[in-house]
């Protein structure tokens, strides 16, 4: 499969926080349309703790993914870029003793042959837009979603929920181990977004109005804009995103699929 995107587009900013404490890679001022790995991670430990947590998840992950990839991401291979990531914030902890209980969540999606793979740990979410649908996303890894599927809560009281901030999953270090939820997405169109967002995105802007948004918007740098305006006037977190727009799918066929369609013109 032969995926071509168009130019990314990605957005950090502190909102309503005294700090950015979100990071994205690559920068914003970087990213190409040949990238291959996205990653957005939202820190948590205050102060600059959560600002470093979610630059060196950033970090880590690509430094694993640029030396040890051969061929498309495995759920075992994203793993251990989660392993090795734990494994940094011990090495940094032990130097900075004041960074101890620091953590992030993350979102990652790496373009590869075989379709689009996801990964995630956290409430920060992926979504794939399809005509203003949203036919695919991340399911939280928090205390409200998990009240929501045992039926102790309704959706609409886990958007004001005390606790709906408090995450079940996050990257820390060794001594809390965790694991990414990954997926291997092959229904993919051109025209297709995908969207990688932390919660200070989806606490200004709901599931449905980011669909309108997908739908309406004549650009992806529309969306952007639009986003943005949201997110500036209510945010009361940081708000951090990217955008990545399907220009161009090709299925590949294998040698010997190829022989036998040429075979058969002649028939």
């Amino acid at each position: 499969m032969n995926i071509k995107i168009e130019r990314p587009f990605a957005i950090s900013e502190k909102g309503g926080r005294m700090n950015n404490e979100d990071s994205v890679f690559p920068l914003s001022e970087l990213v190409t349309s040949n990238q291959k790995l996205f990653i957005v991670c939202d820190g948590v430990g205050g102060a600059e703790k959560g600002e470093i947590a979610s630059a060196l998840a950033c970090e880590s992950f690509q430094t694993f993914f640029s030396t040890f990839i051969d061929g498309d991401p495995t759920e075992e291979f994203i793993n251990k870029a989660v392993h090795y990531t734990e494994t940094r914030f011990d090495e940094y902890a032990q130097a900075h003793p004041d960074a101890k209980g620091m953590a992030t969540t993350l979102t990652m999606v790496y373009i590869g042959k075989s379709g689009i793979t996801i990964a995630h740990i956290g409430d920060s979410r992926i979504y794939q837009f399809r005509k203003g649908e949203a036919i695919f996303q991340t399911e939280d890894h928090s205390l409200v979603n998990s009240l929501v599927k045992l039926g102790q809560i309704t959706k609409d009281e886990a958007r004001t929920y005390p606790k709906k901030n408090v995450i079940t999953r996050a990257i820390s270090g060794t001594d809390c181990p965790t694991e990414a939820d990954v997926t291997l997405i092959t229904d993919i169109q051109a025209g297709d977004y995908f969207f990688m967002c932390t919660d200070g995105v989806t606490e200004c802007v709901m599931n449905d109005a980011l669909a309108q948004i997908f739908m309406k918007s004549a650009s992806t740098e529309n969306i952007k804009n639009t986003i943005v305006e949201s997110c500036s006037k209510k945010a009361r977190d940081n708000y951090s995103f990217y955008i990545l727009p399907i220009q161009n799918v090709q299925n590949s066929i294998s040698y010997k699929q190829f022989v036998l369609s040429f075979l058969y013109t002649f028939i």
